[in-house]
């Protein structure tokens, strides 16, 4: 599978553009909306993306690599697509995955739950863009 579609490279660099573009301003960071969604389809790593570096390969986002501390941070294109698992298996890409949640949100309820999962079976349980306030989990 090709984990980037150039339409979605197009929008991560464009998101990283626009990034550097307020930082150099002066401006506050924008708080992106994850574009894609990357997964171990035989285990609980997930990786939310919303900004690609001008070098093609550094994804910037939310990983959560199953051990339950979801972390902000960088990661690498090429490695996930170097990733050998069980059956032949590789990393793949959430082809349906859509969100209107900011990363901010997507951080919070997935360190809260400790897992991106968690926090996503949450928001498709009613957590709208508009609120981001639940009640803390057990």
């Amino acid at each position: 599978m090709i984990l980037l579609t150039p339409d979605l490279r197009t929008a991560l660099r464009a998101n990283d553009e626009a990034r550097r573009s307020a930082v150099m301003a002066g401006l506050a960071e924008p708080d992106f909306v994850p574009l894609a969604k990357f997964f171990n389809p035989v285990g609980a790593a997930t990786w939310l993306a919303t900004e690609l570096a001008e070098d093609g390969d550094t994804l910037f986002g939310l990983a959560d690599l199953g051990f339950g501390t979801p972390e902000l941070g960088s990661f690498s294109l090429c490695e996930l697509g170097s990733v050998r698992l069980p059956f032949g298996l590789h990393i793949e890409r959430d082809l349906h995955f859509e969100s209107r949640l900011p990363l901010s949100t997507w951080a919070t309820w997935s360190r809260r739950t400790g897992s991106i999962l968690v926090a996503a079976t949450l928001f498709q349980r009613g957590v709208s863009a508009a609120r981001t306030e639940l009640p803390k989990p057990d």
